[in-house]
């Protein structure tokens, strides 16, 4: 009865170090089928910094037993890491700007955040994974039916300025009059304190500040589509080709819907279409 107790033990140990030694081997292999240039840009060293955004509830939906972002942006981070063979190290922002100079600066290997020309004047984006809609909330009584009619001269939006929609708004808004905050709680009381005309927002946000402020409502149709993407500093050019490859593979195959559906997200987050690219 011992020796079978201790064959079965030993047949075990067998067992287990050669399934570690198959998963050790295949990370080996996976890095080392990387073009080393790609490795060297992205995660010297071993190591994957991703700069993550936390302040979009849709992407950062919470934190997992160790504190760490979780949501569809961090597992998008960790598949990247899965990939490339390497650790990944999650870098949480609170403010986006302090995101892009950590990937602008070499700091991070990646930073997932919306899509927009003023910061891809720093760093490379990848085409976005997903989308958000961008809208408006008005007061029941506005005279306002569809966010194209907003843009017009005496028009005061409210809006959180250094957003993705934040900028794509200071360049396309010709004649309504952009009322700036530091922050989206900031935005929904500068409307509501100043009696403003308009309160641009994601989508999903508006609708939970609805369920709040009920005497309000959102308009149909949407001003921009935010381009949720993943980017890296400005000249990695073989990088940013992995990245690119990555972002279709990962949208063609699935995987984005699939952490969309992981997280509980569906109807609010939308897989970006192929076509999707990295400026608005």
């Amino acid at each position: 009865m011992n020796n079978s107790l201790s064959n079965f033990r030993d047949s075990l140990f067998l067992k287990c170090t050669l399934i570690a030694t198959i998963l050790m081997l295949s990370n080996i292999v996976r890095g080392q089928s990387m073009d080393p240039k790609t490795l060297q840009q992205l995660a010297p060293n071993g190591i994957l910094n991703a700069a993550i955004y936390t302040g979009n509830f849709l992407l950062v939906t919470g934190n997992d037993s160790d504190g760490r972002p979780s949501g569809v942006s961090p597992d998008m981070a960790q598949n990247i890491a899965n990939k490339l063979g390497v650790k990944l190290v999650l870098k949480p922002f609170k403010n986006q700007g302090e995101a892009v100079d950590a990937a602008a600066s070499g700091e991070c290997g990646i930073v997932l955040v919306g899509s927009d020309p003023a910061r891809a004047e720093r760093i490379d984006f990848a085409p976005a994974y997903v989308e958000i809609e961008a809208t408006y909330m008005v007061p029941k009584s506005s005279k306002f039916k569809n966010t194209s009619e907003v843009d017009a001269a005496g028009v005061r939006i409210a809006v959180f300025d250094v957003s993705a929609y934040g900028l794509w708004m200071e360049r396309n808004i010709k004649n309504a009059e952009l009322v700036k905050a530091n922050g989206l709680d900031a935005s929904l009381d500068l409307f509501l304190n100043k009696k403003l005309d308009a309160l641009a927002g994601l989508r999903p946000g508006l609708i939970t500040d609805l369920q709040k402020h009920p005497e309000y409502r959102i308009l149909d149709g949407h001003f921009m589509t935010v381009q949720q993407a993943i980017a890296t500093k400005k000249g990695n050019t073989e990088a940013s080709k992995f990245l690119k490859q990555f972002i279709e593979e990962s949208k063609s195959s699935g995987l984005v819907n699939q952490l969309i559906l992981k997280h509980g997200v569906q109807g609010r987050l939308t897989v970006a279409p192929a076509a999707s690219v990295s400026s608005l």
